[in-house]
């Protein structure tokens, strides 16, 4: 697949996976996308060889803008739109069942899903100009499906915060002190080397104690697989709704 329709890429390295998904529209996540994400992951997860998963985008710029508008201008039923969805809870189950710890390398801004699949790794490194923002509600859905891994690092205030104020971005600073982020750096070289330093140690650690570990990060998830499909059936009918047409239209326009 070639860079213009994103790619998913696996690299592996002295038992550490560094899985790194890349879309030219600041790495917003279409179908495909988000599909191959969510395979890559569970593919790493029963790999014996891998103790550890870094998860990363592609570019110099923001970490993930969340749903392809494309996309979502192209849904026409409640089918598709629920299958679309479907893709963010994918990615987020596969990276909840890992028994591997999965560390996140934030190096933009997170809009969207992309705050969902931050919130959805154990353990997120950020740069000072990681600022999130749950746009959703402004898109005229809302952040159903990542809303669970959001509320489970950050609290429910601190979520609903996010979710309600729909245009305004949070700084880094605020995602940190609200547990979304573990480490803020002042560049990429100080992250980058944060992230080695991390990986490496969890690498040679006894992963039979870094499974048990996981197990009690994610106590009182099992039901997520039907949760987070419940709720993508939500945004999948709500993604049809006049004024979320209008908004996608006139934020097309304005990328003109």
């Amino acid at each position: 697949m070639n860079n213009e329709q994103g790619y998913v890429h696996v690299h592996h390295s002295n038992g550490i996976s560094m899985i790194e998904f890349f879309h030219p529209q600041s790495n917003a996540m279409p179908g495909h996308l988000l599909n191959e994400l969510a395979e890559a992951i569970h593919n790493e997860s029963i790999n014996a060889d891998i103790k550890v998963i870094v998860l990363r985008s592609g570019g110099e710029k923001a970490f993930c803008a969340g749903a392809s508008f494309e996309e979502l201008a192209a849904i026409q039923n409640e089918t598709a739109g629920h299958r679309f969805f479907s893709g963010f809870a994918h990615v987020i189950n596969a990276m909840r069942k890992a028994p591997q710890l999965i560390i996140a390398r934030i190096q933009g801004k997170c809009v969207g899903g992309g705050v969902g699949i931050a919130a959805a790794a154990d353990y997120a490194i950020a740069t000072s100009g990681a600022d999130v923002k749950l746009s959703e509600l402004a898109v005229g859905i809302g952040p159903f499906v990542v809303g669970p891994a959001v509320e489970r690092k950050i609290g429910l205030s601190a979520f609903s915060q996010l979710a309600i104020d729909a245009t305004n971005w949070r700084p880094a600073e605020w995602a940190k002190q609200k547990g979304l982020y573990a480490e803020l750096h002042a560049d990429k070289e100080g992250m980058d080397e944060s992230i080695h330093r991390l990986a490496n140690f969890l690498a040679h650690s006894n992963f039979d104690a870094i499974k048990e570990l996981k197990h009690i990060f994610w106590q009182g998830t099992s039901h997520w697989d039907e949760l987070l499909h419940q709720r993508a059936a939500v945004s999948g009918k709500l993604v049809l709704s006049e004024h979320t047409k209008q908004f996608i239209q006139h934020f097309k326009n304005n990328k003109k």
